[in-house]
C-alpha cells in the first residue's frame, strides 16, 4: 500500500501564490505517474495536473495552464503543485493521487479512476 499526505493548503488572497506538497510513504517503489485533483463544494472532483514517473512529462487542465506547475522530487517521494495567480474559482479541496501502472502517457490520465492511491486532501481557499 501507498499512503499520500498533502500539506500546504490554507487561505490566500486573490492574485497570490501557494505551494502544495504531497509526500508518499509505504510501497513507494510502486508509484509511477502522480497527479493533483481538486473538488469544490457541490462539484465533482476534477483533474488539475499530472506528472510522469521521472518528472519529464507534465500535463495540465486548461483552467490552470500557465498558472500552476507540477513537479516531483523522487528522492523525497514528494510531488508539488505551485499555484500562482490564484483566483476565487480555485477554491477547493486539493487531492494528491498516485498511479501504479508503468508507461503512462500523462495526458491520458485525467480521470479519477486512472489513479490507485489518494490522499485525504488539503483545503485551499482564495479570498477576493
Amino acid at each position: 500500500q501507498v499512503q499520500l499526505l498533502e500539506s500546504g493548503g490554507g487561505l490566500v488572497q486573490a492574485g497570490g501564490s501557494r505551494r502544495l506538497s504531497c509526500t508518499a510513504s509505504g510501497r513507494t517503489f510502486s508509484v509511477n505517474a502522480m497527479g493533483w485533483f481538486r473538488q469544490a463544494p457541490g462539484k465533482e472532483r476534477e483533474f488539475v495536473a499530472a506528472i510522469s514517473r521521472g518528472g519529464s512529462s507534465t500535463y495540465y487542465a486548461d483552467s490552470v495552464k500557465g498558472r500552476f506547475t507540477i513537479s516531483r522530487d523522487n528522492a523525497k517521494n514528494t510531488v508539488y503543485l505551485q499555484m500562482n495567480s490564484l483566483n476565487p474559482e480555485d477554491t477547493a479541496v486539493y487531492y494528491c493521487a498516485a498511479r501504479k501502472a508503468r508507461g503512462t502517457v500523462v495526458s491520458t490520465v485525467t480521470t479519477v479512476d486512472e489513479y490507485d492511491y489518494w490522499g485525504q486532501g488539503t483545503q485551499v481557499t482564495v479570498s477576493s
